[in-house]
This record gives C-alpha cells, structure tokens and sequence, in this order.
C-alpha cells in the first residue's frame, strides 16, 4: 500500500537540515525544489527505504501569519531493524542523545535524539499494526 500520510517539517535554515538528516539519519534527497534566490526551501522530500517526509524553510512575514507555524518542534518516530546502528550514527553526527537505545516493556528497541534545530526523533524496532 502506498504511503499516505507524511511528516512535514520547517526549519529555519533548511539547506543545513537537509544535510544533517542525511548525515545522521541516512534520509537520502529525493528533491528539493529552492524558493525565490536559492535561499529557502520551499519543499524538499527525503526518502528512508519506501517512505517519505517533507520539509521546508519556516515561513517568515505575512505567509507566517497566515500559516501559523509557531507551534514548537515536532517528534517523529521512524521504525528500523538496527536501532544500534541507527543511534551510533545519529551520535556520530552530532545529534543531542535525550535517550540512549534501550529495550522497552513492548518488546521495541529505541532511542530518542533532538536534531540541530529542537525536533525530536525516536528510532526503533516497534512498528504499530
């Protein structure tokens, strides 16, 4: 079944978020399409295996007020078969570690990292039905 609901982010330098979750969380650049200058982003998809998320630059002037975007950081859970692995490379990459990889009372291996600019991410073997 194809992928039907997606996470979209904002970020206030997004050229640097691109490359931070590609870095630290293996994302690879599906496409990135630049607003006005090459200054922003005004989509970008970042694949991880089959499915995709979106982000783009924050939203400033009257397109901020318009599309109120002010409501703190997101958490994304993403599901992987070496938690591990994921969170050495997370670590390596210069992600904030708030939760070292971990085995839950649900049976889920996991951790929880901040990226550069306040989201949160929890990778993990748990992957709801």
């Amino acid at each position: 079944m194809p992928q039907t609901i997606f996470t979209t982010l904002r970020y206030r330098d997004c050229h640097a978020a691109i490359d931070f979750l590609v870095e630290a969380f293996g994302f690879e650049k599906k496409a990135v399409h630049e607003g006005e200058g090459g200054h922003t982003i005004a989509n970008a998809e970042l694949s991880f295996g089959s499915d995709v998320i979106m982000l783009g630059t924050e939203a400033t002037g009257d397109e901020a007020r318009r599309l109120v975007l002010d409501s703190g950081p997101a958490w994304t859970y993403v599901v992987v078969d070496d938690p591990d692995a994921a969170f050495e490379r997370a670590k390596a990459a210069g992600a904030e570690v708030l939760r070292e990889p971990e085995d839950q009372d649900y049976g889920s291996r996991d951790f929880t990292v901040r990226d550069p600019e306040g989201h949160l991410w929890s990778f993990g073997t748990y992957r709801p039905d």
